[in-house]
């Protein structure tokens, strides 16, 4: 009785037809293998083919089949080892064998004899697919061979048994706090996501992320959210309201709950594969996996920016200096915006899917990914890494030993040359000044020195909360405004030092009243001098939104100074300082009747000049509301 064993390329990597051995015993146990392969039964495989080759030791394709047995099972010594005794029976072989035992020789690290037998292979069958991803293995021989003798520390701590069960847990994202966690939970088949918020150092349990975004029809996966934990994007698969086999959906955090989940349509979105979004910390522009038409090879990673018109603008492919010939998938753009984490089996690397890094130069390029290193990759595939804002540790899944069940997500420490750039955030609540509730408000956050918006953004109506991203090594602005109240105005200078002072702070914003004071800490001049730096103009232009959106609003602009110098110096020095500042709202068409201005010089400290920091206060143009 003849069979065909139907071995797929990416398991077993040979297609082999049934050959008769004269020893009937042994054609026999060949040929039970054939029905315990197709259910994925290799263990029974295995026991059936090592009994043939016991009765015909000469059996040549049962040694095949069982070598490609051996190697999906991850037993390289022994596939090895079948291949070899394969070839030594007769050297006339298929091509695929030589390329099978080539790839177990990579994936047992004898690099150089894989090399030899990948160019064996290529001799004998140059043009195939296959051919294709031999040249890549050649490259990726002499790659390993030197990285796997420099390895780097790597040591897996599971997240324990608040988050990882039975089941299989995998694609964790991370609020920027670190304080939630969201991953992927598949049960009896069905996908749905997970959260746990860390209390004292330990995960708790984990509990479904939101009825209104898990189905039980359909699968949710391959998450990412946004830094403050407000938005929550997702792949969603054979969707009724579905674009393509899979798109990318977003919710937004309402409160305690999430909001319906919606497809953000095209041009994200197409007839193709869409998957595994990943958000920058401004918000405006997702990175994911497609594989539609103008890409580099099969699955690349494009992007997205939304456009002043609040719309998703073209999709744009990232390139050769991210994208192969080969595939790419889940991409996670660090929170400092510019070290971006991906998978890839087209770099050079140690076989299958390798985890890379890349840093966005200045003028927008990326730099040559760089390979994690070994033993964070190996020959397996090795994907779906998330780091930390402080980048200390990255988030993956995996079955290692030891787990609780089918896959679980682990920590481990990043390594230096491989961390993102420093960022600090800062944290917190907006209240009325008065009442002391929390208020839905805007709040804003500006790089002073590439003039860029890294954060513009609602507060949670419920909670007043909010959390923006900075990365450190600038100057920002900070500004929070509400309908029907004074904006509050502050300034942040991040240095190396304040990697690890995130700030937590409670802003409280008064109602707009006569007499109300603001002090703005984003308008900036050189010392003993009065001419607005440019560094003022965003802060400034902010005055006058508020002084639109208010029109019976008046205000008298104030200088003041430390008390450093000659009393009367300083008293020009802050008029003339208040004057620059009522000058430009002129120039931009406030009415000059809504302004006067005046200088106080050192007469009104709201700080001890004693220190620098108190100076540093008292150094500050303000307003006072005149009349509304």
């Amino acid at each position: 009785m003849k069979f065909r064993l139907v071995l797929f390329f990416s398991i077993l990597s040979i297609y082999c037809f049934g050959q008769s051995s004269l020893n009937k015993k042994a054609q026999v146990f060949f040929e039970k293998a054939g029905p315990f392969i197709d259910k994925l039964d290799y263990a029974a495989a295995e026991q059936v083919l090592k009994s043939a080759v016991e009765a015909d030791p000469l059996f040549q394709n049962a040694y095949i089949v069982l070598a490609g047995v051996y190697k999906t099972q991850k037993k390289y010594a022994d596939a090895k080892a079948a291949y070899e005794k394969a070839i030594l029976i007769n050297k006339t072989v298929a091509p695929a064998v030589i390329y099978g035992l080539a790839e177990t020789e990579f994936a047992s690290q004898d690099y150089l004899k894989s090399k030899q037998h990948f160019n064996e292979f290529l001799i004998l069958d140059p043009s195939s697919d296959r051919a294709r991803r031999a040249k890549k293995y050649l490259l990726d021989c002499d790659f390993a061979a030197t990285a796997i003798n420099k390895p780097v520390k790597y040591s897996p701590t599971n997240l324990g048994e608040g988050v990882n069960t039975t089941n299989a847990e995998y694609f964790p994202s991370i609020t920027a706090d670190g304080e939630t966690l969201v991953f992927t939970r598949q049960v009896n088949g069905n996908e749905d996501f997970w959260t746990s918020q860390l209390k004292n150092s330990k995960w708790d349990v984990a509990t479904p992320l939101s009825s209104k975004i898990n189905t039980a029809r359909y699968n949710e996966g391959a998450q990412t959210i946004s830094p403050d934990g407000k938005y929550l994007f997702f792949t969603g698969c054979n969707r009724p309201d579905g674009l393509g086999r899979c798109d990318i959906y977003v919710s937004h955090r309402e409160g305690k709950d999430w909001g319906e989940p919606y497809n953000i349509g095209k041009p994200v979105n197409s007839e193709y594969w869409e998957s595994q979004p990943a958000i920058s910390p401004d918000g405006r522009t997702l990175y994911f996996i497609s594989n539609r038409p103008g890409g580099s090879g099969g699955y690349d990673i494009w992007k997205s920016t939304i456009t002043d018109d609040a719309k998703w603008g073209p999709a744009i492919n990232l390139g050769p200096d991210i994208n192969t010939a080969f595939d790419e998938n889940t991409p996670f753009l660090h929170v400092d915006g510019k070290t971006l984490y991906f998978s890839s089996d087209g770099w050079p690397g140690f076989g299958n899917k390798d985890i890379y890094y890349s840093r966005q130069e200045n003028d927008g390029r990326w730099q040559k990914p760089t390979n994690m290193g070994y033993p964070i990759n190996s020959y397996e595939d090795e994907s779906g890494l998330v780091v930390s804002a402080d980048g200390s540790f990255g988030l993956f899944s995996s079955n290692l030993k030891g787990g609780f069940g089918l896959q679980d997500i682990y920590s481990f420490g990043i390594p230096e040359v491989a961390k993102p750039l420093k960022i600090s955030y800062v944290k917190g609540i907006v209240r009325d000044r008065d009442t002391k509730k929390t208020i839905e408000s805007n709040v804003q956050v500006v790089d002073l020195k590439s003039n860029k918006t890294v954060f513009d953004d609602y507060t949670d109506p419920e909670t007043g909360q909010f959390l923006a991203v900075m990365p450190v090594g600038s100057n920002y602005l900070f500004n929070v405004n509400a309908e029907g109240y004074m904006f509050y105005s502050e300034n942040f200078e991040l240095r190396a030092g304040d990697i690890n002072k995130p700030y937590q702070i409670e802003v409280y914003i008064e109602k707009i009243k006569q007499g109300g004071n603001v002090t703005l800490r984003n308008i900036f001049f050189d010392t003993n001098k009065f001419n607005l730096l440019p560094a003022s103009i965003r802060e400034l232009d902010l005055l006058i939104d508020f002084l639109h959106q208010n029109e019976n609003v008046q205000i008298e602009i104030q200088g003041h100074t430390d008390n450093v110098g000659d009393d009367k110096l300083n008293e020009k020095l802050s008029f003339n300082r208040a004057n620059a500042v009522y000058e430009y709202l002129i120039k931009k068409d406030i009415d000059a009747k809504r302004l006067t201005f005046k200088g106080f010089g050192a007469s009104k400290p709201i700080a001890d000049n004693k220190t620098e920091s108190g100076r540093k206060n008292n150094r500050r143009t303000s307003f006072v509301i005149t009349k509304i």
